[in-house]
């Protein structure tokens, strides 16, 4: 499962949301965070964790932070039968740089330890297989290029073992029956419309269809049309208190209702605007699955936050 967005739309809380609904239906799911992030860790269990490590977090979720040098190094160990070569190259500074300086290199290690994650029988020893991986992706231009990439290098290499691996990865990837993309959003135009065309470029790029779009950090609606009209009468009533003609005594309170009540109205504006871009992404969905998650109030999010942000997710999910 690809999840995926704008930056900064909360991709990474859906993600363990999801995999906390995973884990409570009896599933083995891990969240896959590349580029060395480990945002998914210090949430869930208030560290990052080493890089590159499969660990248990708190309710039954496993997490791995995957950088490009310990992709590359298990790369290596897998392809090469000489193991003494393999340490070689692994620990050669000039291969590092050949290997990080290739054109979408990282991305093709990420996402080929990705696929490892999701195969039946993995290559890393000892290790066990999962019911779900569940990739945080990197933002929608990158999360494209990087499940992107296998198919990019199978084309350009032609031959040969990169190329034929190239070809099993993006096979699985493109394959809309083993895996799925969640598209992450705020209410908020900009997203909105990099959602759209994060649809449009799986579709045309990938041949994928988006399963579901969650939209995170909706704000509570708290008043309807009458609450509005009284709301502006109570702004009209102390503008007119506060007049040169008015007892000077009255202006105190009349101005904080009013105050109060402007703060209310921009509360009420904000969350009609994010209703009305819900309703323009449903409209250029047409039809697709649209779950809305409401805004967290607080200064950092942590564990039980992300497992009631959960509780609401699945209910909302088809």
């Amino acid at each position: 499962m690809i999840v995926t967005g704008k930056g900064g739309v909360g991709k990474s809380t859906v993600a363990a949301a999801l995999a906390l609904i995973a884990a409570r239906r009896g599933k083995r799911a891990i969240v896959a965070e590349v580029a060395a992030r480990a945002d998914v860790s210090r949430t869930l269990a208030g560290a990052a964790g080493g890089a590159f490590i499969e660990r248990v977090l708190d309710h039954g979720v496993s997490h791995i932070s995957i950088d490009p040098q310990g992709a590359l190094e298990e790369y290596l160990r897998d392809q090469l039968p000489n193991r003494a070569l393999a340490e070689l190259l692994s620990s050669s500074r000039m291969f590092g740089l050949f290997a990080a300086a290739t054109p979408g290199m990282r991305e093709l290690l990420s996402i080929g330890k990705v696929w490892e994650l999701a195969q039946p029988d993995r290559r890393t020893p000892g290790a066990e297989p999962y019911d779900l991986v569940i990739l945080d992706a990197p933002a929608t231009g990158h999360g494209v290029a990087i499940i992107e990439a296998p198919r990019t290098f199978a084309d350009a290499v032609s031959v040969g073992p990169v190329a034929r691996q190239g070809r099993i990865i993006h096979a699985m990837l493109s394959d809309p029956s083993c895996t799925g993309v969640v598209a992450v959003a705020r209410p908020q135009e900009l997203a909105v419309t990099e959602t759209l065309a994060l649809r449009v470029a799986l579709r045309d790029r990938m041949g994928l269809g988006v399963d579901a779009v969650v939209v995170n950090g909706m704000e509570p609606d708290r008043f309807g049309g009458s609450d509005v009209v009284a709301l502006r009468e109570a702004i009209a009533g102390a503008v007119a208190v506060g007049s040169p003609s008015a007892p000077g005594h009255a202006a105190g309170p009349a101005q904080a209702s009013a105050a109060a009540s402007a703060s209310a109205l921009r509360a009420h504006g904000r969350a009609r605007a994010q209703r009305n871009q819900v309703a323009r992404l449903r409209r250029g969905l047409g039809g697709e699955p649209v779950a809305c998650l409401p805004f967290v109030f607080a200064a950092s999010l942590e564990a039980e936050a992300v497992r009631r942000l959960s509780v609401e997710l699945e209910r909302r999910l088809p």
